[in-house]
């Protein structure tokens, strides 16, 4: 397994040692400080073939995302199966694949990054662990939290999906809802966190989730044999999955292996009623603007201004990607259809992305030859309230005690 030879900040590009715990770039001049980013010594693995070299027995605690444990920390991981969730292909586009990330425990892809991230405070010792969440980032923190006896501490927006609440609540985490934003949760982490001796863990302001969320970059391009698709869809609220997989794809291209071609297009897929990303994009800016009055049922898409929003867009354009914005509309009608025709109950999220699909598709940016892959980055059931709602659904006794 590899050592960690440095941690560079994104901005400054200063190196700064991974021998104690770190949070965002202590010497960056810039503000906001840069995210700091892990470098391995990888030159042992050069030339060799990913074959040879990653896990593939079932045993843990080498299975799921740990598999990859020969570009990950070297350290005892704190698992609960996360990783190598499926590639379901649909069943009406031929080219076109679900990365489905529900199949993670506490049902989405939060587990990659929570499991890294708490793995790595265990090993430096950490013993309070604090997180602002929209809502899935908290489940997966408390489930992880509580398997390493580690202390969690929790803020989400007072109208997150229940389920949020409910599992945080029963993994013992300790729970406070605000009336308010991701980012006023944000703000009391910040403001508290000093004085009450937290660690934060808040998206890119550790370098260890991204280092979970790269796993998804390795997984897909294995699945696919070694080849990058043409496209990747990715539902971005605070952007780590697809700064991970960038990542990832960087460093397989260092290692050879990956088969040689052109990267795929990276799609950062927005809600209409919460795009800073988007809109930045469409009006040429290197970073967003805090958006407004922030308002859509995809919770984990109301993020109102990304930590990482000048990496994501970079990323974007790098690939000659796109980011865009879908219609709380768009996203429920894209996910009654994929229920109905695929067997597949999305999030909300997920449904935004193969809603950015359709729209592509007609609009000629991707073709239908083209291979692509969709990120569902949770299990629609965990959102069977918010759904219910977007579909003004009611318990029939309910109704039939009102009439």
């Amino acid at each position: 397994m590899p050592s960690i030879a440095y941690l560079e900040c994104s901005r400054c590009h200063a190196r700064i040692s991974a021998e104690t715990p770190q949070t965002v770039c202590p010497e960056c001049p810039n503000q906001p400080a840069g995210s700091l980013f892990v470098h391995y010594d990888l030159s042992h693995l050069k030339g060799t073939s990913p074959r040879e070299v990653i896990a593939r027995d079932a045993a843990l605690p080498w299975s799921g995302m740990w598999r990859y444990r020969p570009v990950l920390p070297d350290v005892e991981p704190i698992t609960l199966g996360e990783g190598w969730t499926p590639m379901l292909a649909s069943k009406r586009h031929a080219n076109v694949f679900i990365k489905e990330e529900g199949a993670n425990p506490t049902g989405t892809f939060k587990a990659r990054g929570l499991a890294m991230a708490v793995t790595m405070a265990r090993h430096y010792g950490l013993r309070k662990l604090a997180v602002p969440s929209a809502g899935n980032a908290a489940g997966a923190l408390a489930a992880y939290a509580a398997a390493a006896g580690i202390e969690a501490h929790i803020f989400m927006p007072r109208d997150v999906p229940f389920a949020n609440y409910v599992e945080a609540i029963t993994y013992g985490a300790n729970v406070t809802l605000v009336d308010g934003l991701i980012s006023d949760c944000a703000r009391i982490v910040t403001e508290r966190k000093q004085q009450e001796g937290w660690f934060d863990i808040s998206t890119l302001k550790e370098p260890f989730r991204v280092e979970g969320k790269k796993t998804m970059g390795y997984e897909l391009v294995e699945q696919l044999d070694w080849e990058y698709p043409d496209a990747v869809f990715y539902p971005t609220g605070g952007g780590v999955g697809l700064i991970g997989m960038w990542k990832a794809f960087d460093e397989m291209e260092q290692l050879g292996w990956v088969k040689p071609g052109k990267r795929p297009k990276m799609i950062a897929v927005q809600a209409a009623g919460c795009a800073p990303v988007a809109r930045a994009f469409d009006e040429g800016a290197s970073t967003s603007q805090m958006w407004q009055n922030a308002a859509t049922f995809a919770a984990g898409l109301r993020v109102p201004k990304p930590y990482g929003d000048a990496i994501i867009l970079d990323i974007v354009r790098a690939s000659g990607g796109v980011a865009l914005a879908i219609s709380d509309e768009e996203i429920l009608a894209s996910l009654g259809d994929w229920a109905r025709n695929e067997g597949l109950l999305l999030c909300p999220e997920g449904a935004s992305v193969t809603a950015a699909y359709d729209r592509l598709l007609a609009e000629g940016f991707l073709k239908a030859t083209d291979r692509v892959v969709l990120f569902n980055t949770g299990a629609g059931l965990k959102y069977t309230d918010v759904i219910a709602d977007a579909m003004h659904l009611k318990r029939p006794d309910a109704e039939a005690r009102i009439a």
